[in-house]
């Protein structure tokens, strides 16, 4: 028996580190006993033992507790899906444009991370924001989160980010076509593959298809495929106000414990929407993710050919919020 940490995983396959060795396995049995109700039971960054079968080769037996996560939802198979574990940093690629900065698609990403931290990172930083746009992004610095902006391209400030990760694991995650893979060839000396961008839509190619870890000389990324959207995972509504720390401040004073801030009688935060105390659009941003948890699945998803079509309107609807 084996202790070891999973790199990758494609088609049920996974690579596993250990001692300074890697291995090909696969689960145990059809599925591990503790992992009920979720798209994939392991996920880069995961530890699990497992005992070898033959040389470079083995079965995983169990998935060790994570300390976090990143996590979605997956509409196509109507569950929740992992995409990194046991991260120190999950750090949000953004850019000002091609694709443009989407600040919504900042505040999902937040959301979608669990119990771990998140940097925002403005990449083409040699590109000016609007004044909107600009006010937006300094926003999430006033709230507590870690900003900077660099360029990829021109190197600006990529010393001081270098700096940040030292000695830690992140995940990097962002849209498609924000030059995420291109600040890791950066960072690391790598030479992951990069996309140009689709001139027709304003979004990048996707260029990574599956996550990947990537060991650098003092730090590690868990590398994660370009997206246009992150839906949020499906748990318990009330979590989805830890993404909004500064909702903390009035929600205390609710007239009704377990408010969840979209009508309620008495509801304070409502009222510091109103007086500008919370920004309009983060409480907007809010209110279109918990109405996402509210969605049901329809009883035909998954029987017929109209359930393709639910799910490509979804995530059309999604990928237009800005």
């Amino acid at each position: 028996m084996q202790t070891g940490l999973i790199t990758r995983g494609i088609n049920n396959i996974y690579s596993v580190e250990s001692q300074g060795n890697a291995y090909l396995c696969r689960i145990k049995g059809k599925q591990l006993f503790q992992v009920t109700d979720e798209y994939n039971p392991l996920a880069v960054g995961d530890q699990v033992t497992f005992v070898l079968t033959n040389e470079g080769e083995g079965l995983i037996i169990e998935r060790l507790e994570r300390r976090n996560c990143f996590q979605r939802w997956n509409a196509k198979k109507g569950c929740n899906q992992t995409v990194v574990a046991n991260m120190d940093l999950v750090v949000c690629i953004s850019s000002v444009e091609s694709p443009p900065f989407r600040p919504r698609f900042i505040d999902r990403v937040i959301a979608c991370s669990r119990k771990v931290p998140v940097m925002i990172v403005l990449n083409k930083s040699d590109i000016l924001l609007t004044e909107e746009e600009h006010e937006r992004f300094s926003l999430y610095g006033e709230l507590g989160y870690q900003t900077m902006a660099v360029s990829a391209a021109s190197g600006e400030n990529l010393e001081r980010l270098h700096e940040v990760l030292k000695g830690k694991t992140v995940a990097f995650v962002g849209q498609s076509g924000v030059g995420k893979s291109t600040l890791i060839n950066r960072l690391l000396g790598s030479e992951q593959k990069t996309g140009e961008i689709s001139h027709k839509y304003n979004r990048g190619r996707h260029t990574t298809n599956h996550a990947l870890l990537l060991h650098g000389p003092d730090f590690t990324i868990a590398d994660t495929p370009g997206v246009r959207e992150f839906l949020v995972p499906h748990t318990d509504p009330h979590e989805l106000s830890d993404a909004f720390p500064e909702f903390m401040e009035f929600a205390s004073s609710c007239t009704y414990e377990g408010c969840l801030h979209q009508g309620e009688p008495g509801c304070k935060v409502m009222e510091a929407v109103e007086q500008d105390l919370i920004h309009y659009d983060r409480y907007e941003s809010y209110l279109r993710m918990l109405a996402s948890l509210d969605e049901k699945k329809p009883e035909w998803m998954g029987k017929n050919d109209r359930s393709k079509s639910w799910i490509k309107r979804m995530e059309r609807d999604e990928s237009q919020e800005y």
